[in-house]
């Protein structure tokens, strides 16, 4: 019956529960992927240490665009709002000739 199930939905994976456990199990967070997200400057960490007019396009990209949870985004997810953020700032800049009023971390 599983196998019926499989071959309607697409699925191939006829792996055992407990394999399908283990393999879940190693994509999970705390891998090597984490660490070294971690040291290039993205995951949960990082998003803490992010200005408000970054958190204002995280919630602009999962609000108004859909694009999901931002609260554990990649380095290089960051460092693309990092420039969009920096866009506005000079923007912001060249059309009123003053410093955005959020300082940028």
């Amino acid at each position: 019956m599983d196998a019926i199930k499989n071959a309607l939905s697409g699925s191939s994976n006829t792996s055992k529960p407990a394999e399908r456990n283990a393999n879940a199990q190693e994509t999970s967070s705390g891998g090597w992927g984490d660490k070294l997200n971690s040291a290039l400057g993205g995951g949960k960490s990082s998003e803490a240490k992010e200005d408000y007019l970054d958190k204002g396009v995280d919630a602009f990209q999962q609000h108004v665009l859909g694009q999901g949870p931002q609260d554990n985004e990649s380095a290089l997810e960051q460092a693309k709002d990092e420039k969009i953020s920096d866009f506005i700032r000079g923007q912001y800049k060249s059309v009123s000739g003053k410093e955005f009023p959020i300082a940028d971390k």
